[in-house]
């Protein structure tokens, strides 16, 4: 029996297809080829994924016709700015790439972010496949379209909705994903849970050992479970409409930004600062009396046994302030925060006290570091 799944993310003439599955990258030209127009291929990948999965993707996609450009980034969050960008498009313009190629994403959510946007705006727009390799990418950066890149006063400041033609998540990538990545990926699993799903999330209490784990069976269910809420989600909010569903998605992002804007981007990795930035969301939801002691400390152990951080680095409360009045979701002068009004149900808030919002930093604050 196969343990292959498919999605699909209704966005009328956008729509695509999920297709989640193990040992998936040795049936890529075979998928693609329907699908695509022209015969130019761009592999965009980091240094630490192409020795692992280039070969093979390159492999099927050569035996079905395509003509490969493999474009390798520097790995990591430091690396995913403007100038990493133009990395792609001189090799794309060097090549004499037309209007029918395509560009594939092969890694995590940085590689696929810069990919999309490459692909967004190259020849003002050609088409792209994802191919997520981390379980973040896999759970949430490589569905619903959001591209783009780093900018030092802010995360993700620069970009564009640009949804792919299709999503492949070969989850046989995951063996050899580190450690620390593949927990940092937990983070935005546990999110769909809080926001969207309270049995996704209790499944996820007692089955959290199994998914650590990699049973391929809880995995792609786990996995699929995702991509399903997401789809969901986008499908009804492509955009992210201040009415909108899709806001809830930034569950623990707008304090998470700040760590990561703080701490200099990859210090911290962005699960793991979802992870603190969930924490002091739920935090932050019972102090203005929207949900339980009991709701936050569930999340708060959910979190701690996938073996995340669960309070931010020290520094000034002032400066969280400050990083989190630059980020994108700030609307009309306005921080907007995803709140919990139960485990299962997030909401979009405009009006927090800020009083509240420095406490609630000030709460989930590590110790300061004392030097010898």
């Amino acid at each position: 029996m196969t343990l292959t799944e498919t999605l699909s993310l209704p966005l009328g003439a956008r729509s695509y297809d999920i297709v989640i599955g193990p040992h998936l990258l040795a049936q890529l030209g075979a998928r693609l080829k329907p699908l695509l127009a022209g015969q130019q291929v761009a592999i965009v990948t980091n240094t630490t994924v192409a020795p692992l999965y280039l070969e093979p993707v390159e492999s099927s996609l050569r035996q079905h016709g395509f003509l490969t450009l493999p474009i390798l980034l520097p790995d990591g969050e430091s690396y995913k700015d403007w100038r990493h960008l133009q990395t792609i498009f001189d090799a794309l313009i060097q090549h004499r790439f037309e209007r029918s190629a395509t560009l594939v994403a092969l890694g995590g959510g940085v590689v696929g972010d810069m990919t999309g946007f490459a692909a967004a705006t190259f020849l003002r727009g050609v088409s792209f496949v994802q191919i997520p390799t981390t379980l973040l990418s896999q759970v949430d950066a490589s569905v619903g379209g959001k591209t783009g890149i780093n900018h030092a006063l802010g995360k993700n400041l620069i970009g564009a909705f640009y949804q792919p033609r299709q999503v492949i998540i070969d989850v046989t990538t995951l063996e050899s994903l580190p450690e620390r990545e593949r927990l940092a990926g937990l983070a935005e699993v546990i999110k769909y849970g809080i926001i969207w799903d309270a049995a996704f999330f209790d499944r996820l209490e007692q089955g959290i050992t199994g998914v650590l784990q990699l049973e391929p069976r809880l995995l792609i269910e786990t996995i699929r479970t995702c991509c399903a809420i997401k789809a969901e989600i986008v499908a009804s909010d492509e955009r992210e409409a201040e009415a909108g569903h899709r806001a809830l998605l930034n569950l623990g992002h707008t304090f998470g930004h700040a760590i990561e804007t703080l701490t200099g981007y990859g210090a911290i990795l962005h699960g793991e600062a979802v992870a603190i930035g969930m924490v002091m969301a739920a935090d932050l939801s019972q102090q203005m009396g929207l949900c339980t002691v009991a709701d936050v400390d569930r999340i708060r152990q959910l979190v701690g046994r996938c073996g995340l951080p669960v309070r931010a680095p020290h520094f000034p409360v002032e400066a969280y302030l400050e990083a989190m009045t630059r980020d994108k979701k700030v609307l009309d002068g306005a921080l907007r925060f995803v709140l919990v009004h139960r485990i299962g149900q997030g909401a979009i808030h405009r009006s927090v006290p800020m009083d509240l919002v420095r406490s609630t930093i000030q709460r989930n604050l590590d110790p300061p570091v004392s030097l010898p």
